[in-house]
Formats: structure tokens, sequence, C-alpha cells
């Protein structure tokens, strides 16, 4: 059942279109469709998107949310086409039908979408990052009954499994996927060996809480809301949340095959407008953002709770052992076009990360990948045309939780600068 649409003052289709052609006037753009052999399209004029109704696999947690807002909010109409977003059950699933084209788009794991590329996570395939979805907002959890006996965090809890020793065992969503990432590292920054000293396994997100009810796992890393959702159920407590790992990390992305890209340039241009201007949107209020929580709450998209989902959203944490505090930087979904910029050293990180594990063998050439699929000049063309800010250098740098830094300049070097890795 589709979500009840909530009242929006919607901008004139003309101005859409204005829009659109101001993208077309722009050396990035004109430029990008030349490249990809679609000079007739410019030259006859025609920005008009090639396929009306597209496809958007998405996975039940919060940062879905500007992909459901677009539809929701009719933004996707706007700009001339139909969102249909698609639930899915897993992530392998999103995988999938990305590959053999059920899904047109998808909210993805930035991770797998360079997995698939590189081959390293099934079918390899030639993909694109579109944009980033949203920075932070995910979480570690740790079972309750660890909790009880003092592992609490990732010290105490290096500390319990040397005094009680046992397989342990932890969950990510997906092999080359964000959350498997994050807990790898958060564990190896804490002296466990996750490859060796802990059992990792995958679990489709909406499956974490039960799974651990069960008994099936002594720690996740998995997405809002289902940190939260272990806290409501007294099952879990939040060991540490993924913005403490790396403030303002990437994390989800828009997703789609390069083969799309090509086929349905100005479609591709007509939905990454739609979901920026929803990103923008969530981000413009606290009233928006409780407005978004209520919608994503609902059968259709999470199925939970809204409560589990409107605390977290706004910054406002508990970790379930009693500890309250407001962190600023929860959950972004657009902050200022920080969040959707697709830095290509965001792309590398995952790289030197599926390196460090073993998931690949040899040192690849990280900037020429990163290149291929983070389509950088497509971003500018669009961001341009919504008068959203870009920055200048498509590579950052950031301080993680050990206090290595990265910033693109050296990945081998840094991939092999790790005390613990395979």
């Amino acid at each position: 059942m589709s979500a009840k649409p909530i009242p929006l003052v919607t901008t004139p289709t003309r101005e859409a279109a204005t829009t659109r052609r101001r993208f077309m006037r722009t050396a990035g753009g004109a430029a990008l469709f030349a490249s990809l052999g679609y000079h007739p399209v410019w030259a006859a004029g025609s920005d008009a998107p090639e396929k009306k109704e597209v496809k958007i696999g998405f996975i039940p947690l919060t940062d879905c949310a500007s992909v459901v807002m677009a539809n929701v909010l009719g933004f996707d109409k706007k700009y001339g086409v139909t969102i249909v977003p698609t639930k899915e059950a897993s992530w392998a699933g999103v995988r999938d039908k990305l590959v053999n084209g059920e899904l047109d788009f998808a909210h993805v794991l930035y991770g797998l979408v360079y997995g698939v590329h590189m081959g390293t996570a099934g079918p390899k395939k030639d993909m694109a990052v579109l944009m980033g979805i949203n920075h932070n907002g995910q979480g570690i959890s740790l079972s309750k009954a660890l909790a009880d006996k003092g592992a609490v965090d990732g010290p105490s809890l290096k500390k319990y499994m040397a005094a009680n020793p046992r397989e342990y065992t932890f969950a990510g969503t997906f092999p080359t996927g964000t959350h498997a990432m994050w807990m790898h590292y958060w564990l190896a920054a804490a002296g466990i060996n996750p490859l060796s000293g802990a059992k990792l396994i995958t679990v489709p997100p909406p499956q974490m809480v039960a799974n651990m009810r069960v008994g099936n796992m002594d720690g996740f890393c998995v997405g809002e809301p289902w940190n939260h959702r272990a806290i409501m159920d007294g099952i879990g407590i939040t060991a540490n949340t993924t913005q403490d790992i790396w403030k303002d990390h990437p994390e989800k992305v828009l997703g789609t095959t390069a083969e799309f890209t090509q086929k349905y340039p100005n479609t591709t241009r007509a939905v990454m407008m739609a979901v920026l201007e929803a990103s923008r949107w969530i981000d413009a209020s606290l009233q928006n953002k409780l407005k978004m929580a209520e919608t994503v709450a609902q059968k259709s998209y999470i199925n939970t709770d809204v409560n589990a989902i409107n605390q977290r959203i706004l910054g406002r944490y508990q970790n379930g052992l009693g500890k309250t505090w407001d962190d600023p930087n929860h959950m972004k979904f657009f902050n200022d076009g920080k969040v959707n910029f697709p830095y290509l050293s965001d792309g590398m990180w995952f790289i030197t990360q599926h390196k460090r594990w073993g998931l690949i063998k040899s040192h690849p050439d990280y900037l020429a990948i990163a290149k291929q699929v983070n389509q950088i000049e497509l971003y500018k063309s669009v961001a341009s045309a919504m008068g959203i800010s870009v920055p200048k250098d498509p590579m950052r740098s950031s301080k993680l939780m050990d206090g290595v830094v990265w910033d693109g300049k050296d990945p081998a070097k840094y991939a092999e600068s790790f005390a613990i890795k395979a």
C-alpha cells in the first residue's frame, strides 16, 4: 500500500524544464553526454527522460528516505519521471536485480557497487555511483547478554573475549558492503582480528534484531533503525556509532549500471535531480525530518514503530545502558550538498579495505577504478543546474577512530599500513 502523500507546494513544471535546459547548456553536461555518444539528442534539443517510469530498489532502512520521499512528495513528476520504490529483502537481491535489469537504480551500499564493478561481490558488471545518499547514522550493537557481563565497547569486548574464549559471531549485511567494513575496522581498532579472532556472517538488515534475539550473534553492524530497535526490544546495546568510527563517512549511494546511464542519460539525470531535491527537503527542517520518519516507518517501507526512527535522525541517542547524548554528526542526507558529492577518495577507501581483508589479492589502480565508477562530471552538472554547491576537490581527508588519516593520496601504502590485516 502506498504512503499517503504529504502536502507540498510543488514548483511548476516549467521550472523543472528550465533546470533541465540549464543542465544541457553547462559545459560539463554537454561534454559528458557528447562523450557518451548522445550528440543527436542534444542537437535535437530534447532533454525529455527516455524512460518515464523507473524502479528503484531499497532496503528497509532509515537512509532509504530520499528515494521514498522523492516519490511521495512528487519530486519525480517534477522532473518528468515516476519513481517506483521497490522494497527488497536483502542486499544480494538488490545486486542481482541491478545486474539483470529488474531494477533501474537502487539505494545501495557503497562497497557493494564497487564489489560488483570489480567482480568481488558476485557477477562482474560495470557500475555507476551517481551520488551519495547519506553520511553517518549506522551503528555497532552488542548483545545485552554481553553487555550485562561488561562488554560494552571495543576495549571491554576484547578483554571479555580474551578471558572467555569461544567462537564469537558478528554480522554485517553484505561481504563488500559498508557495514562489513565498519565492523572489520572497529574490531581491528580494538585489537581483535576479525578474520582469525571472530566469525563474520552476513544477515539482511531487517533480520538483525530477530537473529540477535535467538542468540545467533554476539553483535552486528547495521543501519538505523535496527540498532535503536534492538535497544527498544531489550536485546542489544549500542557500542559505537559509525560516525564515531569516521565522522561524515560515506554510506548509501544512488547506484545503477554504467549501461543504464549510457542508454538513458536524460532519465538518469531526472532521477538524480528528484533524489537530490528530496535530500535537500529532508535536511531543511525538523518538521520535514519528522514527516519523513512518519512516512518511512509505514509498512510499505521500513515497517517499524516511528519511535525507532524519529530520535536518532535528530541526533538524540541512547546506548541502552542509561547513557544519552546529542550527536551533531547524526545521519545527514544533504548538508549543503556535501553528502551527495561522489568523492573519488570515498570509493577508493572501500577498495583499500577490500584489499586489507583479502577480498582482492593485489593492488589495483585505485584512482582509475574510482574514476570509472563515480560519475563526478554528471553529478557536477546536475548539481550546478540545481544551484547546489560542489566541492572543488574530488578527494577529501578524514581521520578515523584509530587516528589514521585517509586522504586518497597513496591508497596502496594506506592499505598495507595496518597491523591487523589479511
